[in-house]
């Protein structure tokens, strides 16, 4: 069973699949978006920097494999101009980047993505051969380094009092899981404060995966490799995301934008979505 995909209808109608194009799926998690894809006629290059992710399209979607129509490949969405051209996938018709985690990543990887998991490590690694956890920045950070990194990635106007307050907790038990983070946030807030704890555990898991430096990257090796007139659809799901999408199309000089659409406001896991759909200029 396939959690459902973000802004999926959207999604496809904007990539305008015809049949044998190539198209390439950046973080295909569970595969939602790609097979949708496929059905519609695409071939399709699906990445995932997720090991667990990778090994369980391969079983999902064996037939597609064996039939030539999905090549699927483990990597960082950084390195997509570097993976398509080792599978010589391009130049390709269209690219959908979706900087959401996946229904699986967040409910059973077990590593201390959602501040609901309270047992769970604070981990945070999409890949394991990461080698900073969030847990090691947290216990090993100066409270200035601490500061920046939320003042930066969370906008949380209580970066400074926290990072204080997590310098001050290490110092007795050092902070290893969700609950033990939650804890001195409750204690620096005087209460228990979601919005809050949504944007700490953001910034971490922005840091721990590079993901802004990523995405920068992403975005330019996704003009390396569509046609002219191709399509750059981008997901993201906070302002940070957006804005470095925006920042890098403004920059830059090879991308229009087509549109921005929301997503619904009916469902939990779109609610903060938004889709941006780029066309690659012709020159």
């Amino acid at each position: 069973m396939l959690h459902s995909p973000v802004l999926l209808q959207q999604v496809i109608k904007n990539l305008a699949i015809k049949p044998e194009e190539l198209f390439i799926d950046t973080t295909a998690g569970e595969g939602g978006h790609l097979i949708e894809i496929l059905k519609a006629g695409g071939r399709v290059l699906g990445i995932d920097i997720d090991q667990n992710q990778i090994k369980d399209l391969n079983k999902k979607f064996k037939s597609y494999i064996d039939s030539k129509k999905l090549v699927v490949g483990q990597g960082n969405f950084s390195d997509l101009e570097k993976i398509a051209k080792k599978v010589n996938f391009f130049p390709v018709s269209g690219i959908l980047i979706d900087l959401g985690l996946s229904y699986k990543q967040i409910s059973l990887s077990g590593k201390g993505f959602s501040y609901k998991k309270l047992n769970e490590k604070l981990d945070m690694r999409l890949d394991n051969s990461i080698e900073q956890s969030a847990a090691n920045i947290v216990n090993s950070y100066t409270e200035d380094q601490l500061y920046e990194l939320f003042a930066k990635y969370s906008e949380d106007l209580n970066s400074r009092p926290i990072a204080e307050g997590i310098v001050r907790s290490r110092a007795i038990k050092k902070i290893e899981t969700v609950e033990n983070l939650l804890e001195v946030l409750k204690r620096v807030m005087n209460k228990k404060d979601v919005k809050t704890e949504a944007r700490i555990f953001q910034a971490l898991r922005i840091k721990v995966n590079n993901e802004m430096d990523n995405l920068k990257k992403a975005l330019l090796e996704s003009a390396n490799l569509l046609v002219a007139g191709g399509r750059l659809l981008v997901i993201s799901f906070h302002s940070l995301e957006d804005r470095t999408v925006k920042s890098f199309v403004k920059k830059t000089n090879y991308f229009e934008m087509d549109q921005i659409i929301k997503g619904s406001r009916d469902l939990s896991f779109e609610r903060s979505a938004k889709l941006r759909v780029l066309i690659k200029k012709i020159v």
